[in-house]
């Protein structure tokens, strides 16, 4: 699968919607975000962040999760159009 066309989780705008297909990270960290609805195939949506910038509010699965730019720099996306 090619990746110029994945953009990172952190990098979504509010409002913009995406596919997960690649996830950059591995471990715990991995477990973790699999655990809350991060995996591959999943249509994921950036709601909003917080008054400083972090965490990332992202809707999964029908679920808010939030979640670290740290964390969504690993997670990579294909945007789909509005």
């Amino acid at each position: 699968m090619e990746t110029d066309n994945l953009k990172p989780l952190s990098e979504l705008l509010p409002g913009e919607k995406g596919v997960i297909r690649k996830m950059r990270t591995k471990g715990a960290i991995r477990r973790r975000l699999m655990d809350m609805g991060f995996v591959g195939g999943a249509t994921v949506e950036f709601e909003k962040t917080a008054p400083l910038g972090d965490p990332m509010e992202i809707l999964v699965k029908g679920c808010h999760v939030s979640i670290r730019k740290e964390e969504a720099r690993n997670v990579l996306i294909e945007v789909t159009p509005s």
